[in-house]
């Protein structure tokens, strides 16, 4: 029993460490592919810096504002819907904005731009919203950069390094092979997760939850599209970079907070009705650019 009880202990924190890793993991990739000036590239640039900072910052923001307003639905779905809208830099969005087609530079660029931004404005947003709702809680600076230098920093100084010393440059199959063990791993951490939370998750269902969950989504998604500029590319790689959120972030100022499992639950549902609101967008994306790569 005692030997049970030690190893189901072990396997609880194994969890969020495989968790870690494996979004670690995929920064590593992105360090690997990326060329000298990527990550600059938009932070370097005062309009592509307005525009990320309308479409990744303010929009989700304020749509997540309304949205919670409009819609009756529990204080956990609430919170959950303002932790993940306070929450950028995904990194998982670069492999699918490239996939859509988007321009290295300007998608490791924004990468790095949303990481910024996280340091900066959700300790920020955060304090206002806390205030706005007349609510008990704290948006430590220390929690958001320990989550952005543990998750995005080192791993991206390591992928760097790999690629510009060892390999003397992006080097394609180590990027593959890095992203799919990084792939294996988030499987491996993500289903008991959310299989844990899964009666939450399910509560939450049917009443609004996952319709105010889709339009706050969806609201990023057009702003990024709308915010970036005439070129269809930069346009799906602002909108997926600006629809996408960290769930490491907002699971890790849930924590901060003590927040109960259901502000948990509400953080991973957003996670998945972000994604499946991405493939039709993708689909949309991917018939636009056929007939431009067919002349």
């Amino acid at each position: 029993m005692y030997q049970r009880g030690r190893a189901m202990e072990i396997i609880k924190h194994l969890i969020p460490l495989l968790l870690t890793i494996s979004l670690a993991l995929l920064v590593v990739a992105a360090g690997l592919a990326s060329s000298r000036g990527n990550f600059v590239y938009v932070l370097s640039r005062p309009k592509l810096l307005l525009q990320a900072f309308g479409a990744i910052v303010a929009i989700p923001v304020i749509a997540a504002m309304v949205i919670v307003a409009i819609f009756p639905i529990s204080p956990a779905a609430k919170a959950g819907i303002l932790l993940m809208a306070l929450s950028p830099v995904p990194p998982l969005m670069p492999g699918k904005a490239l996939k859509a087609g988007g321009h290295a530079a300007y998608v490791y660029g924004l990468m790095a731009t949303g990481a910024v931004f996280a340091v900066i404005f959700v300790p920020i947003l955060g304090a206002l919203a806390a205030r706005f709702y007349d609510v008990h809680a704290q948006f430590p600076v220390g929690v958001v950069a320990r989550n952005i230098f543990v998750g995005v920093t080192v791993p991206l100084i390591v992928g760097l390094l790999l690629g510009r010393l060892l390999f003397k440059g992006p080097s394609p199959k180590l990027t593959r092979a890095v992203t799919i063990a990084a792939y294996v791993l988030l499987v491996l951490a993500a289903v008991p997760i959310i299989i844990k939370v899964w009666p939450q998750m399910m509560a939450l269902v049917g009443n609004g939850t996952v319709l105010a969950m889709a339009l706050v989504a969806l609201a990023a998604l057009l702003g990024g599209h709308f915010l970036g500029g005439d070129n269809m590319a930069d346009r799906s790689s602002l909108a997926i970079a600006a629809s996408m959120r960290h769930p490491g972030i907002a699971l890790a100022l849930a924590g901060a907070n003590h927040a109960n499992k259901a502000v948990s639950a509400a953080v991973l549902l957003f996670l998945i009705v972000g994604f499946l609101l991405l493939i039709p967008y993708q689909m949309i994306v991917r018939r636009h650019e056929k007939p431009e790569g067919q002349e």
